[in-house]
């Protein structure tokens, strides 16, 4: 123990031992992160077929063709989906082992998607900019799984628009849990943004149904935002949303003119109020600044 204390103390003297290890950790979180956003999805799907034996509006997948068959994080063992044939560990490293087989299946030389390079990419991204907003500690660790949990939910939400209660509740009590110890802002702050997350956006699904007579977000949202003011306070409820609204309109209205997206489709608004919540994170205080000193 007092070796490996003594080893992140050394990494935490030197910058540029600092970029190196969690340029690689975001690379090889980044790649388990790629099987919890395949497999964590179809997980859930499984059990709900198993509760709903006649449930029938599942995507279709062969893990839940044979519910006997076990399927979680770890079982079965990454295979490619066409051939089946096992990923040997070369053929397992983050980013190189894509590139090395230039985006294709060593045994039937199918096209690997580009999600997977793509996740570890930004993950490794992402990650490094931490070291540039926090310094070598307990705040850096702790955003940095805050970081890795908001990539996650993104790309299942943008896949399946569900956010896992696993995820969302989890990095909410972990929010709480930091700020029970004053890492990010107050407990005191850290409850009230929580709730304050939840009911804002709570309030928002009513008043919409109420008029219109439609559901204008899942509740994965109202957790969501939840826990992120659960780790940012109450005071960055305001800034979560008017940056993920904007930032959603901005896209909802491109992808309606440019891309000729059918405007009724729904958006998984799960992203934006990630990216929303990562933007405040790290430059929160500095936009209010800016926009109070703008008026």
């Amino acid at each position: 123990m007092e070796g490996l204390s003594q080893l992140f103390t050394l990494i935490g003297s030197h910058w540029l031992l600092q970029v190196m290890f969690i340029g690689l950790l975001g690379l090889l979180l980044g790649s388990f992160m790629n099987v919890v956003i395949l497999r964590l999805p179809v997980m859930m799907f499984r059990a709900w077929k198993l509760e709903c034996q006649d449930i029938d509006q599942l995507p279709p997948h062969p893990a839940l063709d044979d519910l006997s068959q076990p399927y979680n994080l770890v079982t079965p063992h990454s295979h490619c989906p066409k051939c089946q044939a096992p990923v040997k560990a070369w053929q397992n490293i983050p980013l190189v082992s894509f590139l090395l087989l230039k985006g294709r299946c060593a045994g039937c030389d199918s096209p690997i998607g580009w999600r997977y390079p793509i996740v570890e990419l930004v993950t490794a991204l992402f990650s490094l900019t931490l070291i540039v907003a926090f310094p070598w500690g307990w705040q850096l660790a702790a955003m940095l799984v805050f970081t890795w949990l908001l990539i996650t939910m993104s790309v299942i939400d943008i896949d399946h628009q569900i956010l896992p209660d696993t995820l969302t509740l989890g990095l909410l009590w972990l929010g709480l849990l930091v700020n029970s110890q004053g890492l990010f802002t107050d407990l005191y702050s850290a409850v009230w943004g929580a709730a304050a997350g939840y009911l804002s956006l709570w309030s928002v699904f009513w008043l919409f149904k109420l008029v219109t007579g439609k559901e204008g977000m899942g509740f994965g949202d109202f957790k969501l935002l939840a826990a992120l003011g659960a780790w940012l306070g109450y005071q960055s409820i305001l800034l979560i949303i008017l940056l993920s609204s904007a930032v959603g309109a901005v896209v909802g209205i491109a992808g309606v003119i440019i891309l000729g997206r059918d405007k009724n489709l729904p958006i998984p608004f799960g992203p934006y109020l990630a990216m929303a919540g990562w933007i405040a994170a790290l430059w929160g205080d500095e936009l209010i600044h800016w926009y109070l000193g703008g008026m």
